[in-house]
């Protein structure tokens, strides 16, 4: 695929967004579009641009039902690559619930577009679904932004979203790894995933997180959670900074650094304090008092 200037992006997904129809994406076109064809689903291929990857089999199958009883509702969208060789634009899950319902053929849309187009309507009819998890909503959030040098509220505006609601999808995204498969599964939700973005400290995320998990904490237990290791974490800096001795913040980073973990070294005026260092699961003390010993 020939690769275009970012501007030249931007126009042409700006364009597409201007005139977006969040009831039928594949209706913005009518020039684009023919009539209604009968395809046979042996010659269509799927998008190599569908941003989409997961699609839940009970809700297929549910569609799939359906469609052995009413059929395909709303058509498909494709191109024509040659003769008898379709490429999906928008309308991969409708596209497989009619496999598994066993049709040789389904109503699609035959528009011209090429690869930057299928990329770009790919991404805006997929960002219009209702049952995306919000890992999916800020992974196309952030495409749409970088690859069409949107900003925040360019975005919102064009998609009828708040700016907040764009930041608070995309700050999902420097969640740690298993966070962020734990929200895609709904092992937890927007909510605790919130809560878990103001937390700094990784190993912190990940320890609450898992006390999520354990424990069942709701939303509201885990933002009174955080308010509390943030307001610790304040008295602490604090501390740190007008009573630690030079000598001793410089010992405390050495001992972060070998331990690879969050050091809390604190000592009153009289000589008395404690060394505390933080651990985000029992493989992770293991490591620790091996170091220790």
């Amino acid at each position: 695929m020939a690769k275009k200037k970012k501007n030249d992006l931007g126009m042409g997904i700006r364009a597409l967004l201007e005139g977006i129809n969040t009831d039928a994406i594949e209706k913005t076109d009518e020039k684009s579009l023919s009539s209604t064809a009968e395809i046979a689903i042996k010659h269509i291929e799927v998008n190599p641009f569908q941003p989409r990857v997961d699609f839940d089999e009970d809700r297929l199958k549910e569609l799939s039902q359906s469609i052995k009883i009413h059929g395909v509702v709303q058509p498909i969208t494709v191109r024509a690559m040659g003769k008898d060789a379709y490429q999906l634009i928008a309308g991969e899950r409708r596209l497989r619930a009619s496999k598994l319902a066993g049709l040789k053929k389904i109503p699609a849309y035959i528009r011209t577009a090429d690869d930057q187009a299928m990329l770009e309507i790919a991404l805006i009819e997929n960002i219009q679904r209702e049952d995306l998890n919000p890992m999916e909503v800020a992974q196309n959030y952030y495409r749409l932004l970088e690859e069409c040098a949107l900003k925040h509220d360019e975005l919102g505006t064009r998609l009828g979203k708040g700016r907040s609601t764009i930041t608070n999808y995309l700050q999902l995204l420097k969640l740690p790894p298993e966070i962020q498969k734990g929200l895609k599964e709904k092992r937890i939700s927007m909510g605790h995933a919130r809560a878990l973005v103001a937390v700094k400290e990784v190993d912190i995320q990940l320890s609450v997180y898992h006390d999520i998990l354990h424990q069942g904490l709701s939303v509201r237990q885990v933002e009174a959670i955080v308010r509390d290791l943030n307001k610790g974490r304040k008295k602490s800096s604090s501390s740190s900074t007008n009573k630690l001795p030079a000598h001793l913040q410089k010992m405390q980073e050495e001992l972060e650094s070998l331990f690879g973990a969050k050091v809390n070294l604190k000592r009153n005026t009289q000589g008395k304090g404690q060394l505390v260092i933080a651990f985000a699961s029992d493989d992770e003390l293991t490591r620790i008092l091996d170091i220790l010993q």
